[in-house]
Formats: structure tokens, C-alpha cells, sequence
């Protein structure tokens, strides 16, 4: 690599090699340096020594997910994906560096891959087939300016709206978006009524409210804390609603309920909050708020629940805030699935 600073290592199973190589293309008619040649790679020591100090000089590490590294429990894929978790120990939180990539079906919370993955934003390019906005990502997260988190942890559908270029994520009803099922105008109505509620949520976070233990200074314009541990104030992290139905199907309503919450919040200008990989991590997990709130570095958290009964259908919110453990907010929707509006 010419820049190492600002190159791409692409790191994939051998059956995927001509979706990497897609990817690869794109970036690189982006002006995108990409460390992906397999000329270069001989085997042995040599290749082993040159793989390490790629991933050790590279600028981001782009680990493809597929139903081919699902099935590949050993591979050298794996050492590559363990290496670079390792350099992250080294790295501040913030600085981005593992940019998933799921090139089929494969669901990021089934995938076989480091929990640190789990942490990042995913993006989907079905087959290698690259968009323009992944390639706009990627250029962004390697300009040389100093914070990326939110390009990193914000919904994809709204990284077009805030300029980082992240590709969009499929959510469920997406399959069938060219011809709309009853599930799927139910969860856009559903998402019109609890769009309404978040009108009185940011009502109730001020712009400019410290975070608990960050008094600022009016000299300074520091907090008490150091930069690196102050948690924005305006920062939420929506937690996949509960399905309380004895429908299991209903588990699919209450998760794209999530995802597209997730999606309304991320369009809120200077609103950072958590993308769906990093927030359904802790899905089934019995944590303390504090502690879910801590990890995604946010300071309010939005949980719910969905419960139907015949042809009601039932949506509670609630917004707390996490060092206090304090409702800021909260609502329930009572309605008919047919009159869901």
C-alpha cells in the first residue's frame, strides 16, 4: 500500500472472493487505496508476516460476513478478525476502524463473529455490489478529520441526511416493499403514532443540559470530566421493544418497530444515537439501564413494549433517563389494527 494510513484491508473467506473484489473495485475508483491483490499473497511465513502488518498500518478494517465464513468455524479469515480486535485495544473508543460488510442473508445477530463487531454499524452490499453512499462512508471515516463516532454508531438510512454515506440496512418489511403487506402498513402506521410521541420526547431533553458530574465551565468551555468520558447529553439509545403478545409473529412487528424508531431518531439534527447492531446487542439480556447506557456511551435510553389482542394492538414507550433512572417521558397507545392511523 502506498498510504497505509488511509488504506482499506478487505478480509474475507476464499468463496467470497469475487464479492471482495467488487468492493474492492469500488473503493479503489473511489481513490480508495485497498489492500486486497491476491497476486501478493504467497502463503507461509511471508504471507503471514505481510497480512500483520497491513492490519497493523491499515486505516480501517473491512471484515466480509457471509453464509461462507457462517459455515467456516477455522480459516484464516478468523485470525485476521482477531488481530484487528486486538489493534482496537490500543485505539480510543472513538476512532473508527471495523466496518462490517454482510454480502448475503447472513443476520448480524447470528453471525459467528468477535462481540466487538457487534458494537459497529453494519452495511449490506448484497453480492460486493457496492453503492456510491458505502464509498462516500469509507472516504469519509478516512479523512483526516478527529471524531467519527457518530458516522459509526447513527442508523444508516439517516447517514445520507447527515453527510457520512453509510449504505442502507434492509429492515423487515423492506422485502416486500413493492407490494406492501398488512404487517408492513401496520408498522408504518405504528411508527406514525409513536413518530408523534418522540415530538414530546425532544421537548423534554434540553439543548443544553449538562449530563449528570459534567458542570461546565463558562471560562474553559471544558467539562469537569475529561473529553473522553463526557456522554452527550442529547444522545438516546432505543432498545428493541418487547413482543408481550402470545403471537410469536408479533416478534417481527416489535423489531421492525425498533428499527425504524431508530431510523425517526437518527434524523434528528445533533441527536446521537446508537445504530440497531450496537442496541440489539442487548436484546433477551437482563442489564441494568445504567449499565446498557454506559456501554453505548448515551445518556437517555427508549424501551417498550408491543402487546396484541384480537384487533387491538397496544405500544407502550418510555424514556428514562439512565444516571437517574428517572421517566423522562412515556406513553401508551391504545388502537385498533384496522384504524391503526
Amino acid at each position: 500500500m502506498t498510504e497505509p494510513s488511509r488504506a482499506v484491508f478487505l478480509s474475507y473467506a476464499s468463496q467470497d472472493a469475487e464479492a471482495a473484489r467488487r468492493i474492492c473495485e469500488a473503493l479503489r475508483a473511489g481513490g480508495i487505496e485497498v489492500w486486497f491483490d491476491q497476486s501478493e499473497l504467497r502463503g507461509g511465513d511471508a504471507w503471514d508476516r505481510q497480512i500483520r502488518k497491513q492490519i497493523h498500518n491499515c486505516a480501517l478494517f473491512v471484515p466480509i460476513v457471509s453464509q461462507h465464513t457462517q459455515e467456516r468455524l477455522e480459516g484464516y479469515f478468523r485470525r485476521e478478525w482477531k488481530l484487528a480486535v486486538e489493534r482496537t485495544h490500543d485505539m480510543a473508543e472513538q476512532k473508527p476502524f471495523i466496518v462490517p460488510v454482510v454480502v448475503d442473508g447472513t443476520g448480524d445477530r447470528d453471525a459467528i463473529v468477535p462481540d466487538l463487531f457487534r458494537a459497529v454499524q453494519w452495511t449490506r452490499l448484497p453480492a460486493g455490489e457496492t453503492s456510491p453512499a458505502f464509498v462516500e462512508r469509507v472516504a469519509r471515516l478516512l479523512s483526516p478529520e478527529p471524531f467519527h463516532a457518530p458516522a459509526e454508531v447513527r442508523s444508516p438510512d439517516a447517514a445520507a441526511a447527515l453527510h457520512t454515506g453509510a449504505a442502507p440496512r434492509p429492515r423487515a418489511p423492506s422485502a416486500t416493499a413493492s407490494r406492501p403487506t398488512p404487517r408492513a402498513l401496520l408498522l408504518i402506521a405504528a411508527v406514525v403514532v409513536i413518530g408523534l410521541g418522540y415530538l414530546a420526547v425532544d421537548r423534554l431533553i434540553p439543548s443544553k443540559r449538562p449530563a449528570a458530574g459534567t458542570e461546565t465551565s463558562a471560562a474553559s468551555g471544558q467539562s469537569t470530566a475529561t473529553a473522553g468520558d463526557a456522554i452527550p447529553d442529547k444522545s438516546i439509545a432505543v432498545l428493541p421493544f418487547v413482543n408481550e403478545s402470545s403471537d410469536k409473529e408479533q416478534e417481527y412487528f416489535a423489531d421492525g418497530l425498533t428499527d425504524t424508531m431508530i431510523d425517526l431518531l437518527s434524523k434528528v439534527p445533533d441527536l446521537r444515537v446508537p445504530a440497531r447492531s450496537s442496541s440489539f446487542f442487548f436484546k433477551g439480556k437482563n442489564e441494568e439501564l445504567s449499565a446498557i447506557a454506559a456501554k453505548l456511551h448515551v445518556t437517555h435510553v427508549l424501551e417498550g413494549t408491543v402487546r396484541k389482542s384480537g384487533n387491538r394492538l397496544r405500544v407502550s414507550a418510555e424514556l428514562i433517563r439512565a444516571d437517574t433512572g428517572y421517566h423522562a417521558w412515556s406513553e401508551t397507545y391504545d388502537r385498533d389494527a384496522k384504524d391503526i392511523f
